[in-house]
């Protein structure tokens, strides 16, 4: 399982992915350009000392990003507001990679062409979306559940 954030625009929105990809044993793919200065330093700084243990991945682009080996054969399943289907009701594989586009302005045809699923967190009516990181959660605890990797960390 792994996470991916297309093209961030807010660094402590990065820091809580790093941080949650950390303490879940879970990989991140970091699809750029971001929306600010994505140096070294800025990456330790959003990460907190959370950055060593984060396996993070920076790709510079979407082209680049599905062509990495270490993605494997996994399908792309894209979490966004008007995704196919509720993510509880969609079967999670272990290879699979959930991505979530720019908190600015969502998800660009280029993501939903490549992605092979799209997922939905159901909301009440009239609300936009969660924060992206929120939604992350949500959608990563579920896929996790469903392959077991729960287990794999007690």
């Amino acid at each position: 399982m792994r996470l991916a954030l297309y093209q961030p625009d807010i660094p402590q929105n990065l820091g809580a992915a790093l941080r949650l990809c950390a303490c879940l044993g879970v990989a991140l793919d970091i699809i750029e350009p971001c929306g600010f200065p994505l140096t070294d330093a800025a990456m330790k700084r959003a990460a907190l000392d959370y950055g060593d243990k984060a396996h993070a991945t920076r790709h510079a682009s979407l082209a680049a990003f599905r062509s990495a080996p270490e993605r494997g054969a996994g399908r792309l399943v894209l979490v966004e507001t008007d995704g196919a289907v509720l993510f509880q009701d969609f079967s999670f594989s272990t290879g699979d990679t959930l991505v979530l586009g720019r908190e600015s302005a969502g998800s660009p045809g280029e993501l939903y062409a490549a992605a092979e699923a799209s997922v939905r967190i159901p909301m009440l009516r009239d609300l936009r979306s969660l924060n992206v990181i929120t939604a992350a959660t949500v959608v990563l605890t579920e896929a996790m559940r469903q392959t077991g990797a729960w287990e794999k960390l007690t």
